[in-house]
């Protein structure tokens, strides 16, 4: 005797539960992932058509709509946007990273990035105990100067716990990077013909010390003469070298996370989510693994591996409008002063690090 469709424990009854509670799901979160959603697109618009960093446009437009964030029916769309979207635009991240390319630039210039990353980090923690800072926020700091600016910091304190405290010091740290690679998309093209680099090695130095990427290309392109593309070429894969050091960084810092060593953990506010096991391996990292192992092995076409990019970048956008309507003015203010020095002066040490190592032909 055939068991009727809609029997209770039947295939049918089981895929109308799931359906349902996947539709219940969705309908929560539609209204604050829209409103994200919203005002990112408006930041890449007004970026495409009017120029400036995108992200910058997202934070300025996501804090003006703070106002909302409390409204019970948009936050839990807000809260998927900052930190579910953020981790898929950080995997995607993996897909413009080829062994291939960073093995062409040779050891020299392997252990430049790799030691101006750790030296980064490491001034970002001194930093912190030096001025009082909690050592989660020299640790975001370090890693967003050190690796690849926003996207970093935002990695970084996606494994973090997830208090108030931190969302706002990562909001202000991806403000700052920013304004600072912006900066320095400026300034260091004009410093590396004052101290002579030839344009191999300015191609190094942008890569090795710029935060974001698409300010590393843009300084690049900013050195080049009579169609010579050789400074953009070099900066770009510099910054992917460093880009994939956020693998190990972030797996590292997640592993000390879940072991329960991690500094100066502040309990959970009212507002804040409840915070969960940390895996010992993040789903986020594992696909930023993959995606890099498939473009090494010429698997990716050259269609998947642009739109993985764009998507990525599409995303992080997302994410960071969703941080900033989530955080207030105010509660930016009330951070004061301690982390904007913090920021400099890794930007500076850095810069200063990678300009000896190069003028001393270590690069």
């Amino acid at each position: 005797m055939s068991v009727p469709p809609d029997r209770p424990g039947s295939d049918a009854t089981g895929l109308r539960v799931a359906a349902v509670g996947a539709w219940q799901q969705g309908h929560r979160l539609a209204g604050g992932a829209l409103l994200c959603t919203v005002v990112g697109l408006s930041a890449l618009f007004v970026s495409e058509h009017h120029g400036g960093p995108a992200l910058l446009y997202a934070l300025l437009i996501g804090l003006a709509f703070h106002f909302l964030s409390p409204d019970p029916r948009l936050r839990p769309g807000i809260d998927f946007c900052s930190r579910t979207v953020l981790r898929i635009g950080v995997a995607l991240l993996g897909a413009r990273i080829g062994f291939s390319q960073v093995l062409a630039l040779g050891w020299r210039t392997a252990l430049l990035v790799a030691a101006g990353v750790t030296l980064t980090i490491a001034c970002g923690l001194l930093l912190a105990r030096w001025l009082g800072c909690r050592r989660d926020e020299g640790l975001v700091s370090g890693c967003a100067v050190g690796i690849c600016g926003a996207s970093a910091a935002l990695a970084v304190a996606s494994v973090l716990p997830p208090t108030r405290e931190n969302e706002r010091f990562t909001l202000l740290a991806v403000v700052g990077v920013t304004v600072l690679s912006t900066l320095a998309m400026l300034l260091y093209p004009l410093l590396v013909q004052v101290l002579g680099f030839s344009t191999h090695q300015a191609g190094i130095f942008f890569g090795a010390t710029i935060h974001d990427v698409a300010q590393v290309v843009a300084a690049g392109m900013l050195l080049t003469q009579a169609g010579d593309t050789a400074a953009a070429a070099s900066a770009t894969i510099v910054k992917l070298m460093r880009v994939m050091l956020l693998l190990p960084v972030v797996l590292a810092v997640a592993t000390w996370v879940r072991r329960g060593e991690t500094p100066e953990a502040i309990a959970l506010d009212e507002d804040s989510p409840p915070r969960a096991e940390v895996p010992l391996v993040p789903t986020f990292l594992l696909g930023f693994v993959v995606l890099m192992l498939l473009n090494t092995a010429g698997l990716l076409p050259g269609w998947m591996v642009g739109g993985a990019s764009d998507l990525s970048r599409t995303l992080l956008v997302i994410a960071i409008a969703a941080a900033a309507v989530k955080t207030s003015l105010a509660d930016l203010g009330r951070l004061g002063w301690r982390p904007v020095l913090m920021l400099v002066a890794e930007t500076a040490l850095l810069a200063l690090a990678a300009g000896l190592a190069i003028g001393l032909g270590l690069g």
